[in-house]
């Protein structure tokens, strides 16, 4: 293709771009109109596109229990996601250096543990959790979404581990350096896309989780997405708060993968092409 032609395709590139954003955001930009009328406005038909934004929706939420459950949602996401991190990644390591027999068996057995439907295992959750204490508390949620998200780190970072040349850390080695400095001097800066793309879609998984939180919290641990859910009750739909709870749960997942988008596309790419 000549340099010529690409830059023609430009414009019609652009409006292409352009159509598939607004397709893939109308939602939520709708959500996000929503937010800023009163209840009366949202229920006016035709939708009033020119009005004045309130912003009594978002101060009410924030005086309601709102602001716990938000602060609820990014402690257990976050903290799920150093968790599985932390164990994940050095595991992925070991598999993928691991020469003995059987290692195919088991990356296969550490995803299918991830393949079940969660409503399998809330179950043995809910009662092991009442019996220990752990309901409605933000430590059992971090602890359910640690064990969903570690197979994902392992099954993920493993491929990025495997095309790092054995011949670099044995150069090491050879020159006196501990097995230790290998792995976090030499290794891990060579897979940090991959970190990065994995800690993603961690924190989006434990952040987006909804049946989990549902059935594990009540009031104390309650998360975000269950605290949006609470406004429709029988009163009535609380259209105005419902809208500004959903995006104040979506703000925290677009602005991370905007801040990370260069790590998400080479990362989630090269695993899949080296997996």
């Amino acid at each position: 293709m000549s340099h010529h032609s690409g830059r023609r395709a430009t414009p019609g590139r652009l409006v292409a771009i352009t159509m598939t954003l607004l397709v893939v955001l109308s939602p939520f930009l709708w959500l996000l109109q929503m937010s800023f009328k009163s209840n009366d406005q949202i229920l006016q038909f035709p939708p009033p596109l020119i009005f004045t934004p309130t912003l009594e929706n978002y101060v009410s939420l924030w005086h309601s229990a709102f602001s716990a459950s938000f602060v609820n949602s990014l402690l257990s996401a976050s903290l799920s996601t150093a968790l599985a991190l932390l164990s994940g990644v050095p595991a992925a390591y070991a598999l993928s250096r691991w020469a003995g027999r059987g290692k195919h068996a088991l990356s296969f057995a550490i995803l299918v543990t991830r393949m079940a439907p969660p409503i399998a295992f809330t179950i043995p959750f809910f009662l092991f959790y009442r019996w220990i204490g752990l309901l409605d508390t933000v430590t059992g949620l971090v602890l359910v979404y640690t064990s969903f998200n570690l197979p994902l780190v392992i099954w993920m970072m493993q491929p990025f581990f495997d095309t790092i040349p054995v011949s670099l850390e044995e150069a090491a080695l050879v020159d006196g350096a501990r097995t230790r400095t290998v792995f976090t001097k030499i290794v891990l800066p060579m897979v940090t896309p991959g970190i990065a793309a994995t800690a993603i879609l961690c924190f989006l998984y434990a952040w987006n989780d909804f049946f989990f939180a549902l059935i594990l919290t009540r009031t104390n641990a309650r998360t975000a997405p269950v605290a949006v859910v609470n406004f429709m009750n029988y009163e009535g739909w609380e259209w105005g708060k419902i809208a500004a709870g959903g995006s104040l749960v979506m703000a925290p997942v677009l602005i991370f993968s905007l801040a990370v988008r260069r790590y998400l596309v080479s990362g989630l790419t090269a695993g899949a092409v080296k997996g």
